[in-house]
Formats: C-alpha cells, structure tokens, sequence
C-alpha cells in the first residue's frame, strides 16, 4: 500500500510554479493575480480562503481577498463580479461557495467571465472539459488527475467508480477518468443516492473515487483487494474530548481500508490541498492564456 501524499505533491507544485513566477519577475513581466470573494462569514469557507491567499503569496502570486457580509443581495454580488470581470489587473478570481440563500449560486457561476473562472465551474468550460478542449479544469477533479499521473497510476482498462455526482467533484470526474489520454481511458461507472447494489459495484472497482461527504461511509469488505482508493470526503466530526471539539473525516474508513489498497489518499493530507495548488495553476494558465491576448 502506497499513500498518494497530497501534501508532498501540492508543495511540489508550488515550488515549481514559483520557479515561474520567478522567471516572469526577472522579464519584467507582471505575476499572475487571484481574487477571492467571500459572502459571509462561514467557519470552513473562510479557513479555505485564507489557506488560498497565504498560498498565494507563497508563490508569489498577488491576491485580493474581498470579504462581503452575509446580507449582501444578489445585484451587489453580481455588481462586484462585473467589476473583477472588467479588471484587467485580476487574472482569475473565485467565488466562495456555499453563497447564502438569497443569491442563486447558478446566477453568479454564470456571471464569471470564462476566460477568468479558475474554479471551472461555468458552463462553457464545464462544456470544454466534457469535449476534450483546453480549458480550465476544476481544482479538485484536477488535483486527482495529477496525483494519480505523477504516481504513476495505472487508469487505463481499468473499471472506475466515482461516488457521487456533484457538479464539483462527481461529474466532472466521471468524464475525465474516461476521456481519452492518461489519466483516462477507464471504464466509468458513477454511482449515487438512487443507485442499486452499490457495495457490489464498489466491489468490482479498480478504483475508487469516493465524493459522499459521509464519513466512513466506505469499508473494508466494500473494497477489492489492491484496489486504488481516492477519499475526497472530509466533514467535520463533532467530538469534545479533542481540543477542537471536533476531528477531521474523510469518506473511507482508512485505518481498514488502506490494508487492501494498492493506493490511497489519507485524509487530511490527500485530496485537500491538491484542490489549493490546482487553483493557482490554473490561475498561472489564465495568466498565461491573458499575455497571449496582449
């Protein structure tokens, strides 16, 4: 069993596109600059968010962290979104979600200009990923691409199942575990909510790629032997004898699990923070893709 360290490869990442920015410093050349809008004030967005500047400024990026207080409307959301979409200055920005109930999340994705969504969540890019076509990928589906690349792992004729359809994680990784190229070129089953005999399909999976957002939904007797296990769940688990009150938890129960695994992702330290070094890469891309236009 190998774990597939998000951690150790996220800094790599960072530590190659530092050497980027380095160089467009050297040319003279203006860095690439991220925006992240903020409405309210959730406990988990904004520990996101601010993981997301300090990240930044790691590589050498600027960023502008804009925080908006929870009565924000919709017009003044997507006011302050035309306004980034117009600033020439900003290469990519995101939108933190959830967004409060007043302001339809549909709304606002479709307000980004395409060319700026580095989470690769509007239509015409989800629709370029689907097609095969250059485009920007979102941060998570895209961290798990690169973790099994730069381990090496085999996708090709294998049988995929994704748990989960979102439209963050579930679906576009459906798609891509399938398109053409590698990682890709696997047999992909997506199962969910209204799914029959899951355990069973799980069990024929050579790879796993778990989105629920239950924990320890995924157990050992669910799992063939040498199977790849992703884990992209993580909910906070309430538990008063730790000092946060609380401890982290990802969809698999690992501790079983990983015995029977070829590879798997831990949680934390998996997925997570391979979501962060997507998003800045994809922020250098719309960086890059702005100078070409100049």
């Amino acid at each position: 069993m190998e774990i597939l360290d998000g951690k150790k490869i996220s800094n790599q990442i960072k530590e190659e596109i530092a050497a980027e920015v380095a160089q467009m410093k050297e040319r003279g050349e203006k860095v690439p600059h991220l925006a992240a809008v903020i409405v309210g004030n959730d406990g988990a967005s904004m520990t996101y968010v601010n993981s997301k500047v300090r990240s930044c400024e790691k590589v050498g990026f600027e960023s502008t962290l804009i925080r908006l207080p929870s009565t924000t409307s919709e017009l003044e959301l997507l006011k302050k979104i035309d306004q980034l979409n117009q600033d020439d200055d900003i290469d990519g920005f995101i939108v933190q979600l959830p967004l409060p109930e007043q302001i339809d999340t549909q709304k606002v994705i479709m307000a980004i200009d395409p060319d700026k969504d580095v989470d690769g969540f509007h239509p015409t890019n989800f629709g370029k990923m689907a097609l095969d076509m250059s485009t920007f990928i979102p941060a998570t589906p895209f961290g798990i691409l690169e973790l099994l690349e730069r381990y090496n792992v085999e996708t090709k004729g294998k049988h995929t199942v994704v748990i989960g359809r979102s439209h963050i994680v579930g679906r576009p990784m459906s798609i891509l575990m399938g398109r053409k190229g590698w990682p890709g070129n696997s047999t992909v089953t997506l199962t969910h909510s209204h799914t029959k005999n899951i355990t069973q399909i799980i069990s024929q999976a050579d790879i796993v790629i778990s989105a629920l957002g239950v924990p320890h939904f995924l157990k050992a007797e669910m799992v063939k032997d040498d199977a790849v296990v992703i884990d992209v769940g993580i909910t906070r688990v309430p538990d008063e004898s730790r000092e946060k009150g609380y401890y982290l938890a990802g969809d698999v129960d690992f501790e079983n699990v990983s015995k029977k695994t070829s590879f798997i992702t831990p949680v934390p330290g998996g997925v997570g923070p391979m979501t962060i070094a997507m998003l800045l890469k994809n922020t250098l891309l719309a960086r890059e893709q702005h100078r070409g236009e100049l």
